[in-house]
């Protein structure tokens, strides 16, 4: 079960947290009304998003974060230092997109016994060739969400994967048009399903 940051059905949470395991999305705004198990939660660990994540008590006392075994860090640090200098030229607004705090996450998990995971780069390279079949407006990076549903579509090939709380909307230069196209035609593949029929999403910056 992926369950993404945006709303979830009423009467969802039973089913979410009734799955083998439950992934959720940086602050776990999810949680909740989306159900509590989780079993990981998928951070940004670049930029703003691995910044303010950190660096806040909060955050690291999070009941989604604290009963997480693993953290997965979806940005790959070699591909992300590879963007820096074209998003220099082309966003130079994103100075601070591209800064790297994976071993900051590391060093929480190791402090708090959970697994790091590090999502590869190709994986981000195979959700950007997919995407492209869609010609999606200009963009960045895909979600973090379409990254990770990259990642469990290559690595639990034959798992039953689940999507709640996905609306494909929110910061500007994700391709949002184009991932939601993309997991459509995951789901008429019958390699995904969605948790109900109401799918809303309220991103932040990076995620």
């Amino acid at each position: 079960m992926i369950v993404g940051n945006g709303e979830v059905g009423e009467g969802m949470a039973g089913i979410i947290d009734a799955a083998d395991f439950v992934v959720r999305f940086n602050e776990c705004r999810s949680y909740g009304d989306g159900g509590s198990r989780t079993d990981a939660v998928a951070v940004c660990n670049t930029g703003r998003p691995a910044k303010a994540m950190l660096g806040s008590r909060e955050w690291r006392a999070h009941p989604g974060v604290v009963s997480a075994r693993e953290i997965w860090s979806v940005r790959d640090p070699e591909k992300f230092a590879a963007l820096r200098a074209p998003l220099a030229v082309s966003h130079p607004e994103l100075d601070d997109f591209c800064d790297d705090y994976t071993v900051e996450f590391n060093a929480f998990c190791a402090d708090t016994g959970k697994r790091h995971v590090v999502i590869g780069k190709s994986i981000h390279e195979a959700v950007d060739a997919s995407l492209s079949t869609f010609d999606p407006q200009p963009y960045v990076v895909p979600s973090s969400g379409m990254i990770v549903i990259g990642e469990v579509l290559e690595t639990h090939a034959d798992a039953e994967v689940t999507l709640a709380g996905f609306g494909h909307a929110g910061w500007e230069w994700h391709p949002f048009a184009a991932e939601r196209q993309l997991v459509d035609s995951y789901i008429a593949a019958g390699r995904l399903t969605r948790l109900g029929g109401k799918n809303l999403i309220s991103s932040s910056h990076g995620a």
